[in-house]
């Protein structure tokens, strides 16, 4: 199955490398998609050694066919899951808002959408993001997570940490199976 893994600018982007891998083994092919500030988490280089697929950061990166990499994608797609997603690019998706690669494949796939959030539990629960999720959830797209408590990186205890990597995996399995 081709699975579109879309990282956006959250602390949790590390994550994004060992999802990438088990992916892999489990036999998918896995084509990366980055956020311009994911970059700032973990390199597009990692994750292209380990989907041993090219990664596209900006639509610069897509001038190497006659077809746009991000309708290709959006196309080829089984799946889309989104881990990490931030409340931006969730404002972006549930806005139809499309200012970067990622946000134009979540609009031009016809794919399920799996989105795995992680961010400050004060924005997770913020109405605007809350609002956001809903029209993403009457869109059609699930939901993992996140966490409803734990430490997070801006040192706040509570909701907001991206799911276990395992838990995401299952998802996308049972997800993919659905089909």
């Amino acid at each position: 199955m081709t699975i579109v893994l879309g990282i956006t600018g959250s602390i949790a982007a590390y994550k994004a490398a060992g999802i990438a891998s088990q992916l892999v083994k489990n036999g998918h092919s896995v084509h990366c998609v980055m956020t311009q500030a994911a970059t700032e988490f973990i390199t597009p280089l990692t994750l292209q050694v380990i989907s041993q697929n090219p990664v596209i950061v900006s639509l610069e990166d897509e001038k190497q066919a006659w077809k746009p990499g991000h309708i290709d994608l959006a196309d080829r797609a089984d799946l889309v899951l989104i881990a990490p997603c931030t409340a931006g690019s969730i404002g972006n998706f549930a806005n139809g808002l499309a200012p970067d690669p990622l946000s134009s494949i979540y609009l031009a796939t016809k794919a399920q959408v799996l989105i795995a959030p992680a961010m400050n539990g004060k924005m997770w629960l913020h109405p605007a993001t809350q609002r956001n999720v809903t029209q993403l959830t009457e869109d059609g797209c699930h939901f993992i997570g996140p966490e409803d408590e734990g430490m997070l990186a801006c040192g706040y205890s509570g909701p907001g940490r991206l799911m276990e990597e395992n838990v995401i995996i299952e998802k996308v399995e049972q997800l993919l199976s659905s089909n």
